[in-house]
């Protein structure tokens, strides 16, 4: 445990009973401003097959992906994730930000502290929700960077359509200038999360979760989203988008319409057509979990992007 961030205990000790060879780790790291933020790493015995970080979406934070854990650490897969700046154990008012630089370089000083830990390993980074535009937006941002990532994985992409109501992106888009930290709940629908009511209960308690956006935050996502779109024909690496078809939170148009305009000819899209928008959570999700599995294990050569 680091000294004075809590810990989600039932959600730990339930994974090192089920299996004691995951050896968990708990830690901070400067991001951008020199701001400490909160990581956890779970790494398995023996010699480590491949990284996958995870970056976690709007309210969320790196507790939540407990079931990749389980799946993928046995297997020799170390899994690295962070608490984003205003989320979960990290620092910041919730949900805010004044750029999004922010994010992207937090991102960037965190590979850069796994490629240190983890050298010579093969790399993924998978971003889920709001978290796949703060990694789309890496990897465009910095494609020299990007290309030491064996690959891009994105769950349930928060591009285009989301569940927000239209009256809160545009009071957000109004006061973003005059009144930047200003906070408003996001309004999302906890139930639009996952089919499996053990995980809603499960939500439904967890105290680190929040449900707060500001106005500065809602409109440097729309620009991010925007930019992303913009610049999708100049991706260059491996890319599986992993997306459910009843996703209520983020509608799985915006995500097709940007697998189209990467030209990129290594990239995969999976529909599942009942699915909602925890798919690590949802009744599925070990179906989820084999296909993320397949698609790391046939890319753990990086290819020559």
């Amino acid at each position: 445990m680091v000294q004075g961030i809590p810990y989600n205990i039932a959600c730990w000790e339930h994974i090192e009973e089920i299996n004691p060879m995951i050896n968990h780790n708990e830690s901070i790291f400067a991001g951008f401003g020199d701001l400490k933020l909160y990581y956890q790493s779970w790494l398995p015995e023996g010699q480590v097959k491949a990284v996958l970080v995870i970056v976690h979406g709007l309210g969320g934070h790196s507790d939540k992906y407990s079931h990749i854990v389980e799946y993928l650490v046995p297997k020799q897969y170390a899994i690295y994730s962070l608490d984003l700046r205003g989320h979960g154990r990290s620092p910041g008012l919730r949900g805010h930000i004044n750029t999004w630089t922010e994010f992207r370089e937090d991102l960037k000083a965190f590979l850069q502290l796994i490629k240190t830990q983890q050298p010579q390993v093969p790399l993924f980074l998978l971003g889920h929700s709001f978290g796949s535009v703060i990694v789309l937006d890496y990897v465009l941002r910095y494609p020299q960077a990007a290309c030491a990532l064996n690959s891009v994985i994105t769950l349930a992409p928060a591009l285009g359509k989301v569940g927000v109501s239209k009256f809160r992106l545009l009071l957000g888009k109004l006061l973003s200038k005059v009144w930047p930290s200003f906070t408003l709940n996001t309004g999302l629908d906890l139930t639009a999360g996952s089919r499996d009511e053990k995980a809603l209960a499960v939500y439904a308690q967890d105290t680190l979760r929040h449900t707060r956006g500001s106005a500065r935050l809602a409109t440097e996502y729309l620009a991010t989203v925007t930019w992303i779109y913009n610049h999708a024909a100049d991706w260059k690496i491996p890319l599986l988008i992993l997306h459910g078809g009843a996703d209520r939170v983020v509608l799985p148009e915006g995500g097709e319409i940007f697998y189209q305009l990467v030209a990129y000819p290594d990239k995969l899209r999976i529909v599942y057509p009942d699915a909602y928008h925890e798919l690590q959570d949802d009744l599925n999700y070990l179906e989820v979990l084999a296909d993320l599995e397949n698609w790391l294990e046939k890319h753990l050569v990086v290819n020559s992007h």
